[in-house]
């Protein structure tokens, strides 16, 4: 197909086009498709949506214990007043990738931004395109119940300065290109370490023991070392094993997945290409093996 550009002079200009231009509709619905993945590929945002108590979809209210109190998850629907509907792209981007709200209000790391910085600026974008398309919901956020000093924003000011550092996920050039998909996908979308990384006293995550397991994981759960430690991590898992579990919940043993792994497996990776999930397994295969026992605290 071809069509006239007006040029210089009066002289038209053909240009040949390899096909039909698609219309912005088009382009939206494909950013929505692309958002509703990487969404997938984040476990589906769960702490967003209250389960429990039959809460609306992404509309937040749902109570996430931590050792300095309870944070509510926000509501993310695109309700101007209540959710995320008023915000800019660059709002939202901001949001994401440095813990700052559109007000300047600065966000407790409950919210993982200190993974997300990793996030390139296209899947933000296209995750946002995906959140204002799902219902509007008008829903209060709840304030979070933390004891003093944790209370006081301002502390968070120090807090960043000792813990965040900033910045988009930069491929290895000397890994594998699925290597460095499954270190995106791990590091960046689905947080792992937010929850199988232990803390130190401020909260912050320990890098020395970077996905070796933590008795204190969100709302109070065990989460199991995945590091490939053969006695107290998964270094007895195959590649396969790893995409199987993701893929369905099921562990090589036979038992299932419980708690918070179960929802993002139900509501978010049980959907992802299987050479996604096979390169998050490569990567965790790949990674420093760690000897650390992890035992419930449950009597």
């Amino acid at each position: 197909m071809a069509r006239s550009v007006p040029w210089l002079g009066g002289v038209v200009l053909s240009l040949a086009v390899s096909g039909p231009i698609p219309s912005v509709a088009q382009e939206e619905s494909a950013a929505v498709e692309r958002g509703k993945y990487i969404f997938q590929a984040t476990g589906g945002c769960g702490c967003h949506t209250d389960y429990a108590n039959g809460g609306a979809f992404l509309a937040g209210g749902r109570a996430i214990e931590t050792p300095f109190g309870t944070i509510y998850g926000t509501n993310i629907t695109p309700d101007p007043e209540t959710g995320i509907g008023g915000w800019s792209d660059e709002d939202f981007l901001r949001a994401m990738t440095e813990g700052i709200g559109p007000d300047g209000t600065m966000y407790y790391p409950v919210f993982p931004y200190t993974t997300f910085t990793r996030m390139t600026r296209e899947d933000v974008l296209d995750l946002r395109a995906y959140l204002v398309s799902v219902p509007p919901v008008k829903q209060e956020n709840k304030p979070p119940e933390l004891g003093f000093p944790f209370s006081v924003r301002a502390g968070l000011t120090a807090w960043r300065l000792l813990n965040f550092d900033a910045g988009t996920f930069e491929p290895l050039a000397d890994q594998s290109t699925e290597w460095n998909r499954g270190a995106y996908i791990t590091n960046a979308l689905a947080h792992c370490g937010e929850c199988h990384t232990p803390r130190g006293a401020t909260g912050a995550l320990n890098e020395e023991m970077h996905y070796a397991g933590s008795k204190e994981g969100p709302e109070g759960e065990l989460a199991p070392n995945i590091t490939p430690d053969e006695k107290t991590g998964i270094g007895s898992w195959s590649v396969a094993d790893i995409t199987w579990f993701l893929q369905t919940g099921f562990e090589p043993g036979g038992d299932d997945a419980q708690g918070l792994m179960r929802e993002v497996i139900d509501h978010g990776y049980q959907y992802l290409e299987a050479s996604d999930l096979q390169a998050i397994a490569a990567y965790l295969k790949s990674l420093t093996a760690i000897h650390n026992e992890i035992e419930s605290t449950e009597p």
